[in-house]
């Protein structure tokens, strides 16, 4: 079924370890390549793009198994993977930074990441990981601004 393909990023969401943080970390290389050939603003779009796609796969695969956040649907964190990645400086530094301030953020759920997860359905599922996405961008920018990135 393609809502499973989707949600689980095309199998990823199946490692047997830390399905999330291997999602993210497959997520860089295909932002990298976005952020090279298109810039930040297609890597914006295809981030919100896979939310928007995301919702609606995460939804049917989550009412499928009756799960209410499967750990397997993981197209979350490629879509909030790719926000914080859309500001950053196309360097290894840049994308390490990225990668590390989004996994706190998502794995920690600070207010307002928490306020997300309380959405109904993929809207929850999603919109955690684009908060901290949102977070990690805020500061991968003022990191930029201060020359420190």
């Amino acid at each position: 079924m393609i809502a499973t393909a989707l949600s689980t990023f095309f199998g990823v969401g199946y490692a047997r370890v830390a399905p999330g943080t291997v999602a993210s970390a497959v997520a860089l290389p295909i932002a990298w390549l976005i952020l090279w050939k298109l810039g930040p603003t297609a890597l914006m779009m295809a981030s919100l793009g896979i939310y928007l796609i995301g919702v609606w796969s995460c939804d049917v695969y989550a009412k499928r198994t009756g799960g209410v956040d499967p750990s397997e649907c993981v197209i979350d964190e490629v879509a909030g993977q790719w926000l914080a990645c859309a500001v950053t400086p196309l360097s290894l530094a840049g994308f390490s930074i990225a990668f590390v301030l989004f996994r706190f953020f998502d794995i920690s759920k600070l207010w307002p990441v928490s306020a997300g997860e309380r959405l109904k359905g993929g809207w929850g599922i999603m919109t955690d990981d684009m908060i901290a996405g949102a977070l990690s961008a805020v500061l991968i920018a003022a990191l930029r601004w201060q020359g420190l990135v």
